[in-house]
């Protein structure tokens, strides 16, 4: 995360006479991750060890794969702060994609949580190569 952001560090809160709404960092997460994959051009979340960690975890039958890689969030009591790890597909104007995915999560979390957004950092960490697909899908498959 960013040095230097100022995030009252607390699980947000909804206090009223009649109970308290506790929203989770994970919530968040998942926002806004969703939230990023909806853009047009954003290939994948995460960076190169995330991304090959969750291949090898698709691969062993029974594991769970992380629905949050590449998305860090500090939640505060009435604010949040994001990071976001990105894998855009080539040919994406990046400055443009950037703003469109801040943008887009900003007002999701917003939206569904009443946190005020303080901050998105974005990382484009790879770009990825129509040709990789080619490659992937022209693998000889094993059978077992």
């Amino acid at each position: 995360m960013t040095e230097g952001r100022s995030v009252e560090h607390a699980d947000h809160a909804d206090e009223t006479t009649r109970g308290k709404t506790t929203i989770a960092a994970p919530v968040v997460q998942q926002i806004a991750r969703i939230a990023t994959q909806e853009i047009s051009g954003v290939h994948a979340m995460g960076g190169g060890m995330a991304r090959a960690f969750g291949a090898l975890r698709e691969r062993i039958p029974g594991a769970s794969s992380s629905h949050t890689s590449g998305v860090v969030v500090e939640v505060g009591e009435r604010q949040a702060a994001i990071d976001l790890e990105i894998v855009v597909e080539y040919g994406a104007a990046l400055v443009d994609l950037a703003r469109a995915v801040r943008r887009n999560v900003i007002g999701a979390v917003e939206r569904m949580t009443g946190l005020d957004v303080v901050e998105v950092n974005i990382a484009v960490n790879d770009i990825h190569l129509p040709s990789e697909d080619e490659q992937q899908s022209s693998a000889p498959t094993r059978v077992e």
